[in-house]
């Protein structure tokens, strides 16, 4: 009697790496549009420890924190429909809102392309 032979199944494809993973990149969601898009591609907005709202060119000051895009029209809708004061939790002054505004107003009106 011949020996039985023993088939060699092949691994898997989904067990064979094809390298290391592709980093993770930090998602964000624009208050304005409500749109997901990458950390570093918004604008950080931060009530800090003394209550006073600004943006945050750094991204790391400390405080509550909400993100828009670099566009005029997210800012607009953010101010206007109070979506960054229900984010921040906070009131937002007069002198605060006029401050974000003259931020805004220096912002380009549409991506570029």
């Amino acid at each position: 009697m011949a020996p039985a032979m023993t088939m060699v199944t092949p691994m898997p494809e989904a067990a064979v790496r094809a390298g290391p993973r592709p980093r993770r990149v930090p998602q964000r969601t624009c208050v304005g549009c409500a749109s997901v898009t990458a950390k570093r591609q918004l604008v950080r907005i931060v009530r800090g420890l003394d209550g006073e709202v600004r943006p945050d060119a750094t991204g790391k000051a400390p405080g509550r924190g909400a993100y828009l895009h670099a566009v005029r029209s997210c800012w607009a809708t953010a101010l206007k429909k109070k979506r960054l004061e229900h984010a921040l939790k906070v009131a937002l002054s007069p002198s605060s809102v006029e401050a974000l505004a003259a931020f805004a107003a220096e912002l380009p009106e549409e991506v570029p392309a």
